[in-house]
C-alpha cells in the first residue's frame, strides 16, 4: 500500500477537523435553541396573555359605558351573558409585532405603520396589534391621538396595544459617532430582543428596516418574519461613494481624503453587506417600497421582493385650488441629516443671489410682493434631531437668508395641509431617497415638485405622465435655483403640470393601493400552513373558529 502523502493527509485531518467542528457548533445550536424556545413558550406565554386581557377590558368598558341606561336588569343581564358569549367566540388569538422603536415621528414612515395597522383591524378582526417603540415620553391615548391629527387615522384601541421598550439609546445615532452601520444593528439586536421579552408576537412585522432582528423573531419566537423596507442599511451605491472617494452623509471628508482610511471603510461595508445579506434570509415575507429600493434589496439578499408603495393621503390633499398660490417653496421632509436640508439652504441662497429681487427685506417695514419664502415643515423625533434644526438656522445666517427661511417643527396634519394649500412649489432635496412620500404629497397637492434627480423621485414619482412631464429634478444648488426660478416666472402656465401631477399620483399612489399590496403580501404570511408556538393555526378560521382550538383552551384553563 502506498504511503499517504502529506496534502493528503492534510486534507484528511482539515475535513475531520471541520466535520468534527460543524458537528459541535450544530449540537450546541439545537441545544441552545431547545432551552430558548422553552423559556420563550413557558416564561413568556403570560405576557400574551396580559396583552388579550389588557385589551379585552379595554373593549369591555368601553361597551359598558355606551350601554349604560339600557332597559330593565333581566334584559340587561341576559344581553351581558349573550354578549359576552359572542366577544369570547370572536376574540383575537393572534399578535401582530409591529417593531417601530420611533412610532410616534409623524414621518413617512409611521404613515406606513398606521396605515397598516388600520388595514388589519379592517381585514383581520382576529388579530392584535402590537407596537414594539421606545417612544416612553408619551402613552398609548397620546400616541392614538397624534395618528389621527398628523395622519388623519382613526384606531379602535381595542385592538392595539404597546409595548414601551427602555433600550431605545442602543440605536440612537449619538450612541455610534463611528461605526455606525454595526453599532446600530448590534443595538437593534439587544432592543429586538427587550421587546421578545415583552411579548412574543405570532408575526413579527419590521416596518423600520431593522434587519437585524429578524434572525431572533424566527429562530427564538418562532414568528412568521416579515419586512416592510424602506431602504437598505448597505447598497452598492454607498459603497460606490465610498470606493469613489466622494465626501457625503455616510462618508466623512477625513475619511475620503485618506486613501488608508478608504481602503479599511471598503473592507467594513463589504463584510456588513455579507452579514447583512445573511439576516436578510430570514424574513418569510419582504416588501419594499419603491424599485429602487427592491433592486438593491433583492441583490444583496437574493430574493424577489414585492413593491408596496408607501401609503400616501392624496385624498387628503385633491381639492386644494390651484391658482393663486404664494410664493413658497416648501419643504416636507424630518429633521433626519439625510434628509438634504443643508442643500436646501444652498439652494435658496443661490436663488436669492441670482435673483435679489426675490429677498425679503429685513427690517419687515415694508413686504416684498415678490420675495420667495422657504418653509420647512417636520418633526424632530429626538435632541439630535432639535440640534440639527439649530445648525440649520445657524447656516441659514451664515449664507444670509434668515427673512426667506421659516422652520415648522411637529406641525399638526391641518397645518401641514395649510401650508401645502398655500404654496407654490415643494422642495426635496434628499440624495437616493429611497421613495419619498413628501414628494407625492406635493403632487397631491397641486405642487410643482422640484426633487432630487436619483433614486424614488426619479424612478418612481416625477415620471411623465400622458408623456408629459410633472415636475423637475435637479441635483445641485444651481440646478434647484434654476428649476425654482423657471416656476416663479412661469405664472400661472404651469396650471397644466400641475394637473398632470395631480393626476399621476392618485392613480398610482394612493392608501388603497398600499392597502391592496400590504394585504396580500401580510395574507401570504397569515395562511401558511403551520400552527404556531402557542398552538394557534395562522390561517384564517373558519366560521365559528376552530372547534379542536377551543376545547384545547378550555382544557388549558381548567387544569390552571
Amino acid at each position: 500500500m502506498a504511503a499517504t502523502t502529506w496534502p493528503e493527509q492534510a486534507i484528511k485531518w482539515f475535513s475531520i477537523t471541520f466535520i468534527g467542528f460543524s458537528v459541535t457548533v450544530l449540537l450546541l445550536y439545537t441545544v441552545f435553541m431547545s432551552y430558548f424556545n422553552s423559556k420563550i413558550t413557558d416564561g413568556f406565554m403570560r405576557n400574551r396573555d396580559r396583552v388579550f386581557e389588557e385589551l379585552y377590558q379595554e373593549k369591555k368598558k368601553k361597551a359598558t359605558t355606551s350601554a349604560e341606561g339600557s332597559s330593565s336588569k333581566d334584559t340587561e343581564g341576559q344581553d351581558s351573558k349573550g354578549k359576552e358569549g359572542e366577544d369570547e367566540k370572536n376574540a383575537p388569538y393572534l399578535i401582530a409585532g409591529f417593531f417601530h422603536p420611533y412610532c410616534n415621528a409623524g414621518g413617512g414612515g409611521e404613515r406606513v405603520l398606521w396605515t397598516a395597522i388600520r388595514d388589519i383591524q379592517q381585514k383581520y378582526p382576529h388579530v392584535v396589534s402590537v407596537v414594539y417603540t421606545g417612544d416612553t415620553d408619551v402613552n398609548k391615548q397620546d400616541i392614538l391621538e397624534r395618528v389621527r391629527t398628523r395622519f388623519n387615522i382613526d384606531l379602535d384601541p381595542s385592538l392595539v396595544g404597546f409595548e414601551f421598550l427602555k433600550k431605545r439609546f442602543w440605536v440612537e445615532d449619538a450612541k455610534w459617532p463611528r461605526f455606525t452601520l454595526i453599532g446600530q444593528s448590534i443595538g437593534s439586536m439587544l432592543l429586538g430582543w427587550e421587546a421578545l421579552k415583552c411579548v412574543v408576537p405570532d408575526i413579527w412585522i419590521d416596518t423600520m428596516g431593522y434587519a437585524f432582528t429578524y434572525p431572533a423573531a424566527r429562530l427564538f419566537g418562532g414568528c412568521q418574519v416579515v419586512a416592510y423596507v424602506h431602504y437598505p442599511t448597505i447598497s452598492s451605491d454607498m459603497i460606490g461613494r465610498v470606493a469613489s472617494r466622494e465626501s457625503g452623509h455616510n462618508n466623512a471628508n477625513e475619511v475620503a481624503k485618506s486613501s488608508l482610511y478608504t481602503a479599511l471603510k471598503l473592507v467594513y461595508y463589504r463584510l456588513f453587506a455579507l452579514i447583512y445579506a445573511l439576516v436578510g434570509k430570514f424574513c418569510h415575507v419582504v416588501m419594499t417600497n419603491s424599485s429602487w429600493t427592491k433592486g438593491h434589496i433583492d441583490s444583496l439578499w437574493g430574493i424577489k421582493s414585492t413593491v408596496v408603495y408607501p401609503p400616501c393621503d392624496t385624498e387628503a390633499f385633491k381639492d386644494f385650488p390651484l391658482h393663486d398660490r404664494e410664493r413658497i417653496v416648501v419643504s416636507v421632509a424630518q429633521f433626519r441629516p439625510e434628509k438634504g436640508h443643508p442643500l436646501q439652504l444652498d439652494a435658496m441662497a443661490q436663488l436669492l443671489k441670482d435673483h435679489p429681487e426675490y429677498r425679503q427685506k429685513a427690517d419687515g417695514s415694508e413686504k416684498n410682493p415678490k420675495a420667495v419664502q422657504l418653509v420647512m415643515v417636520g418633526s424632530a423625533r429626538n435632541e439630535s434631531d432639535s440640534n440639527r434644526i439649530k445648525q440649520l438656522k445657524e447656516k441659514a445666517a451664515q449664507l444670509g437668508i434668515t427673512d426667506n427661511v421659516t422652520f415648522v417643527v411637529n406641525a399638526p396634519f391641518s397645518e401641514l395641509q395649510a401650508w401645502l394649500a398655500r404654496s407654490k412649489i415643494g422642495i426635496h432635496a434628499m440624495l437616493d431617497e429611497h421613495f419619498g412620500i413628501g414628494v407625492v404629497e406635493y403632487m397631491a397637492a397641486g405642487l410643482v415638485p422640484v426633487a432630487h434627480n436619483s433614486a424614488g423621485p426619479k424612478m418612481d414619482i416625477v415620471r411623465p405622465y400622458n408623456n408629459k412631464p410633472t415636475g423637475y429634478l435637479a441635483s445641485t444648488p444651481q440646478e434647484f435655483a434654476d428649476a425654482i426660478e423657471k416656476v416663479l416666472s412661469a405664472g400661472d402656465s404651469t396650471l397644466d403640470m400641475q394637473l398632470r401631477a395631480r393626476d399621476s399620483v392618485q392613480e398610482r399612489f394612493s392608501e388603497k393601493v398600499f392597502g391592496d399590496g400590504f394585504q396580500k403580501c401580510l395574507h401570504e404570511a397569515l395562511s401558511r400552513e403551520a400552527i404556531t408556538i402557542y398552538g394557534r393555526y395562522m390561517i384564517d378560521p373558519p366560521e365559528g373558529g376552530w372547534p379542536s382550538l377551543v376545547e384545547e383552551d378550555k382544557k388549558k384553563k381548567k387544569d390552571k
